[in-house]
């Protein structure tokens, strides 16, 4: 019976791809990618040639009726996006929850998504966290940065390299200066780098340093009444 195939491809280094998903992007037959010009450039790499299908968060809405009929007809159809997992803060998310609806089977490989990496280095309790991806641009920010300033589990952000300097101050102007934060970039990438601290002294450096790359911001919960203070780069 065909399927929708969820395939996470790699966020930075293009040796991260898993040889299953090599595999069954061989075997599929329609690829769904968020940006056909990116997901190409990656099958050229991996010397695959097969039939894509643009699918972002602008079109999804109009072609998800034609994707399940073309999976009820027998097509295997496999789903990227530009880096990472599927539906991580990526288009994803309507297409599963149609083909459930339908009855068709889905599959979701293991693979690369950013925030892993970013949690394990960070140095900050990660046995109990919470994933907030991309603050809301405007409505509904700073009531949702007042709701997690009392969040004691620690706390993942995505942010851009335009917005990551306002971001961090947002929050350091909510949860305090003090709070230890650490902020990844460029992960899996030749200049992949970690900053730990303080969200002052985080501020501080990228006031000093023009950020550059996709960021993975990780915050520390809040402290219990007796707290303890989280260890620094």
């Amino acid at each position: 019976m065909a399927k929708l195939i969820i395939i996470p491809t790699p966020i930075g280094n293009l040796e991260d791809i898993t040889l299953r998903a090599v595999r069954l992007l061989k075997e599929v037959d329609l690829v769904l990618a968020e940006d056909t010009r990116t997901t190409g450039n990656l099958l050229r790499h991996l010397d695959i040639s097969v039939k894509m299908q643009s699918h972002h968060k602008f079109n999804e809405h109009k072609t998800i009726e034609q994707i399940v009929n073309r999976i009820n007809a027998g097509e295997n159809v496999a789903l990227v996006s530009d880096a990472g997992t599927p539906a991580i803060s990526d288009p994803g998310f309507l297409v599963v929850r149609e083909c459930v609806k339908a009855g068709i089977e889905v599959e979701c490989l293991p693979g690369a998504t950013a925030f892993v990496p970013a949690l394990v280095v960070s140095g900050l309790p990660n046995d109990r966290f919470c994933f907030e991806g991309f603050l809301p641009q405007k409505k509904g920010r700073n009531t949702r940065l007042k709701e997690l300033a009392e969040e004691s589990r620690t706390i993942v952000f995505y942010e851009s390299p335009y917005r990551v300097l306002k971001t961090l101050t947002q929050i350091a102007e909510f949860f305090g200066s003090e709070r230890a934060v650490s902020v990844s970039r460029e992960l899996s990438k030749l200049h992949e780098q970690t900053v730990r601290g303080t969200l002052a002294e985080v501020i501080a450096h990228f006031e000093q340093n023009e950020p550059r790359g996709e960021f993975v911001i990780i915050v520390g919960g809040k402290p219990s009444e007796k707290g303890t203070k989280e260890p620094k780069e």
